[in-house]
């Protein structure tokens, strides 16, 4: 349970809280004083043993990066990557996908913009076919459709966005997988905004990959992100498209081997400052207790959207059946820069999510932008009532 002396405590955690009211967490929240203390305690080992030696000295903390990061995924240590970001992850991923001519993705109308250009790169260059499932008229992928998409076109792999960038959505991705374990199809999930949002189990999604950053809710650190990679993956012998002497062996002149575990997917040469800085925000979360912190930013957002619909001139834009801590609104005789500006000028953080990352979304509601309002679990309901006495204002 969320209680006033959590939250003064997770408070004077995070320095920042004192200096902005932090709305941008969607996009990098505020990280809490265990990250900052593990990275300048990490980068001063470096500067007085050496680089190679500091991570020799700290072996065993690395090694937490995967142990917890299993606790918080309900996995195993083997079959977690640690990667440079949720991009490198996902494109890892595709590229492991044994892909031929006129194979199918099937895909969400809400999947992030970065996905759907590695689509349409792999369908420029590869042929590949690209499909999108409908939504259903309440928000989110059509269940039904996703199964009809998959019978009809039998695709090479579903990839679902679990919680999209441009929205508060909440995509049924257990559901999605259920349907992929049935006919045998590689299943790619991007938790980008997930994971520290919501609890995260990759055992009941089904998936077979699943991709994040550390530096959302996470409150990891720029520069960092994981990759998940399933036994199913391991076992069939899939393997990136570029390897090293860290993911693969060499052990004859004409020959490579993968190495056995999802450290196949990573590369030698990784910032471990990021690495035990990621490892500390990790178990961060699983001490204050991801169901805690998912309900108590979750409640953030709902009065959020709350107090926002108040307000004329403004629309929310969320939909769904279900809502996470991402709130996005239409707000009508402003330019969005404009608009980011005034309320920098207040010291709020906030974001805009632009048409040209959300074309099928923006297109179904009608907007060209929205302003994204993204609360975290230590922000406050004053804070919020003060972004709204802002939005007011102005």
């Amino acid at each position: 349970m969320f209680t006033p002396t959590m939250l003064q405590r997770l408070r004077q955690d995070t320095p920042g809280a004192n200096n902005v009211l932090h709305f941008n967490n969607a996009g990098a929240a505020l990280p809490p004083r265990p990250v900052v203390e593990a990275m300048t305690a990490h980068l001063e080992l470096e500067a007085h043993l050496g680089g190679y030696e500091a991570a020799a000295a700290k072996r065993e903390d690395i090694q937490a990066f995967y142990t917890s990061l299993a606790t918080l995924l309900n996995t195993q240590s083997k079959n977690i990557a640690y990667t440079p970001s949720a991009s490198f992850s996902f494109n890892a991923a595709l590229s492991a996908i044994p892909f031929e001519r006129g194979d199918v993705i099937v895909t969400t109308l809400n999947d992030y913009v970065s996905n759907q250009i590695a689509f349409l790169q792999l369908q420029q260059r590869f042929g590949i076919r690209i499909q999108h499932a409908a939504d259903q008229h309440s928000g989110g992928v059509d269940l039904e459709d996703m199964a009809k998409q998959i019978q009809r076109h039998r695709p090479k792999l579903v990839a679902v966005t679990h919680i999209p960038t441009n929205s508060g959505l909440i995509q049924e991705v257990e559901a999605v997988g259920k349907i992929c374990r049935e006919q045998g199809i590689w299943y790619l999930v991007d938790g980008c905004q997930s994971a520290g949002q919501v609890p995260v189990d990759v055992e009941a999604m089904g998936c077979d990959f699943y991709t994040a950053s550390m530096r959302k809710f996470l409150r990891g650190p720029r520069g960092a992100g994981f990759l998940y990679v399933s036994d199913r993956v391991l076992d069939a012998g899939l393997e990136p498209l570029f390897m090293d002497l860290h993911s693969a062996n060499w052990p004859s002149n004409h020959t490579y081997k993968a190495k056995p575990t999802a450290q196949r997917f990573e590369l030698w040469e990784r910032s471990y400052v990021n690495l035990l800085g990621s490892a500390a925000a990790i178990q961060y979360a699983l001490d204050i207790g991801v169901e805690t912190l998912s309900a108590r930013l979750c409640h953030l957002a709902v009065k959020a959207r709350e107090q926002f619909s108040a307000l004329p001139g403004i629309r929310v834009l969320d939909k769904g059946d279900k809502l996470g801590g991402i709130v996005t609104l239409a707000i009508a005789g402003w330019q969005p820069t404009a608009l980011h500006q005034a309320l920098q000028a207040q010291n709020i953080n906030t974001s805009i999510a632009y048409h040209e990352s959300a074309r099928f979304d923006f297109e179904e509601k009608g907007v060209e932008w929205a302003l994204r309002v993204s609360p975290h679990y230590y922000n406050t309901g004053e804070e919020i009532e003060q972004v709204v006495l802002a939005l007011k204002s102005l």
